[in-house]
């Protein structure tokens, strides 16, 4: 994570560039001068769940270096820090962090702890800042293949990092389509949809650096119809304690007022919108239906 922190400049310069572009841009398209996609109390909220989010792994920071220390211990291979290393180590941190991000999303109590990524109704680089405080407790076990396959700790938290940078300019809507480089790499088009709450872009485009895993694995969708931002069900809040921990307290009612042990186990594993009497709908149904209705917006 000593990535981040060092990047903190670069982040905080970026959102400037960015805001006053987007002034540029509507000025010369004579609209208001509110900020499209942009607004300062969702950006402080960001921001505000940015630093906590900095703050919780600056306090834990020795956790997933201990639990990925142990496990190396029981590795299968010596991979030494050499070129080819850290190239195998690009594409097998990707593939985990696919499994993660997409886990995150079909998990209920996996999306209590990622939700807020996706709280906002707005898509900036403010956005990407808007980072959990609670998937340390979450996350760990998604990378455990890496240090039993041999690579060194330092390594993989050095990858882990560059991921999460190189994420950060993907929240942006000041950059369009980027022709053939779309066709290996998660683009800023693949993750609008990614933050789309539209039933056609419900749990789509989970890459991290590759978009290759999500046309693999069949959760790839292109950017078709105007993005529509945010949750199935918006909080409409900035409060920062109330967007990290509102899914934690949903889940959680839901679990205590359930009537059997399987409604239980239920509203912690399933995916978000589940619920115990069968009337809730999921993104995979949301999709399905809306494919019904829609039916050209299969060939999309």
């Amino acid at each position: 994570m000593g990535l981040i922190y060092y990047a903190i400049p670069f982040f905080l310069g970026t959102v400037g560039l960015e805001s006053w572009l987007l002034y540029r841009k509507q000025r010369e398209a004579g609209s208001e001068s509110k900020l499209a996609g942009f607004t300062t109390k969702d950006s402080l909220a960001s921001l505000s769940m940015g630093l906590g989010f900095l703050a919780v792994n600056a306090g834990l920071r020795l956790l997933p270096f201990a639990g990925l220390a142990w496990l190396y211990q029981f590795r299968l291979f010596d991979i030494e820090p050499v070129w080819w290393a850290w190239v195998l180590l690009l594409f097998t941190e990707d593939f985990c962090y696919y499994w993660f991000h997409r886990l995150h999303h079909e998990v209920r109590a996996l999306w209590a702890a990622h939700v807020n990524h996706h709280s906002s109704t707005h898509y900036n680089l403010t956005t990407a800042l808007r980072q959990s405080w609670t998937t340390p407790f979450t996350g760990f076990i998604f990378w455990a293949p890496l240090p039993l396959l041999g690579f060194p700790v330092s390594m993989i938290l050095i990858q882990k990092s560059i991921s999460l940078l190189y994420q950060y300019w993907l929240h942006t809507e000041l950059i369009g389509r980027l022709g053939w480089f779309e066709t290996i790499f998660n683009t800023p088009s693949h993750h609008r949809v990614h933050h789309g709450r539209n039933p056609i872009y419900l749990d789509r485009n989970h890459a991290g650096i590759f978009i290759i895993w999500d046309k693999i694995f069949g959760t790839f969708e292109p950017e078709a119809e105007a993005v529509d931002y945010g949750l199935t069900k918006n909080i409409h809040t900035y409060n920062p304690v109330r967007i990290a921990f509102h899914e934690w307290a949903a889940m959680l009612r839901d679990v205590w007022h359930a009537r059997t042990w399987r409604g239980r186990l239920g509203y912690l594993v399933m995916p978000p919108g589940w619920t115990e009497d069968g009337t809730g709908k999921t993104a995979p149904a949301l999709r399905r239906e809306h494919l019904a209705t829609d039916p050209l917006g299969a060939l999309t």
